[in-house]
């Protein structure tokens, strides 16, 4: 048997490989919503910080982040099919799927706009939860749970950044750290999470545990 019955994915920079097209949109979003543009030699720096202290190195003003993320969503829309999902991605939820682990989505981004990102692996999905608020994710992940009438200690949220992990924490469910996306893994890592993952066929280790590292 699978040792998690749900597994939570989010979808930028785990799912979908949106990190190249966020850094050519960003400083444009910046030059807009006034607040400091993202240099070449910052990137790797904010990989290892957590929202709030990007949010804060950036000087973006609290009150505008719900702007700011509606005229990203927009702006995704027009361009959601030039952004591929992470190579293996479509057989991985298959198979995941297939041995009766329940998936779902929570997103910040829009349902429309995860669905035109997954295309046909769309049908695989059994819960969205979408338009999350950037510290939103942990009233999500409890909606899901409560929808699926899913135990948390059965559940796993799988993600790449560091408001994942406080999220599935909040929600007392454990969390999943993939290493290719927006945060560096050691800053994931800082999180304790209950499994890491390298590749995304790794992501199968919830239900073949041969496959992926534990941690804790």
């Amino acid at each position: 048997m699978p040792r998690y019955k749900l597994a939570i994915f989010d979808l930028d920079g785990t799912l979908s490989d949106s990190l190249p097209w966020f850094r050519q949109v960003v400083n444009s979003f910046a030059d807009k919503h006034r607040f400091r543009r993202i240099e070449d030699g910052d990137v790797e720096m904010l990989r290892g910080k957590s929202s709030r202290e990007i949010i804060a190195h950036l000087e973006v003003p609290f009150w505008r982040m719900p702007l700011i993320a509606a005229d990203m969503r927009r702006l995704k829309s027009q361009n959601i099919d030039s952004i591929p999902l992470f190579a293996g991605v479509g057989s991985m939820l298959q198979e995941l799927s297939q041995a009766g682990v329940i998936i779902a989505m929570v997103s910040s981004d829009s349902e429309s706009n995860v669905r035109r990102a997954l295309g046909d692996h769309a049908a695989l999905i059994a819960q969205f939860a979408c338009g999350a608020s950037m510290f939103g994710k942990a009233a999500k992940f409890r909606a899901v749970l409560k929808r699926t009438d899913i135990a948390a200690a059965d559940a796993i949220a799988i993600g790449d950044e560091i408001r994942d992990g406080e999220a599935a924490r909040q929600a007392g469910i454990d969390f999943g750290a993939v290493s290719w996306g927006y945060a560096r893994p050691e800053a994931l890592g800082r999180l304790s999470p209950a499994l890491v993952f390298d590749s995304v066929t790794d992501i199968l280790g919830i239900v073949e545990p041969a496959r992926v590292t534990r941690r804790g």
